[in-house]
This record gives C-alpha cells, structure tokens and sequence, in this order.
C-alpha cells in the first residue's frame, strides 16, 4: 500500500470517528477542521525533516516559498 493512500485512509478512519462521536449532533466546518488539524502538523514537521530550511520545505511541500512563509505565520511556527 502507498504512503497516499495509508493518509487518505487515516483521514477516513479519523472522520469516521468523529462522525461517530457526534452522535446525532449535526456536523460543522469540517473541511477547516481537517484542514487545521493536518496542515500544521504536516508544515512542522515538513520544515523539521528540511533542517529549517524553508526553500527545501517549500519545494517538498510543492508550494511556492512566500506561500509557506504566510501558512508558518498563520499557525505561528518559528
């Protein structure tokens, strides 16, 4: 199995879950809760594997630098 689809089925695993804990409570903002909650964690530890090095990080991420830059800012990752 892919590395691509272990996360696509973390993802599903994880919002099965959650879907189970609302029980009959009616969902909300879901794509910014995946969002949030994967993105910097991701960004972190993408930047810890680049030695700090947001070029590299940008690259391994396939975004530009600036781009990253205002996500680090955002989530206040130093």
């Amino acid at each position: 199995m892919s590395s691509k689809n272990e996360i696509a089925e973390s993802v599903v695993k994880t919002l099965d879950q959650y879907f189970r804990d609302l029980d009959g409570e009616k969902p909300a903002a879901i794509y910014d809760l995946v969002m949030k909650n994967a993105e910097r964690p991701m960004l972190e530890f993408v930047l810890q594997i680049a030695g700090g090095n947001q070029t590299a990080a940008a690259e391994m991420l396939g975004i530009n630098r600036n781009t990253l830059r205002r996500k680090l800012a955002d989530y206040d990752i130093r």
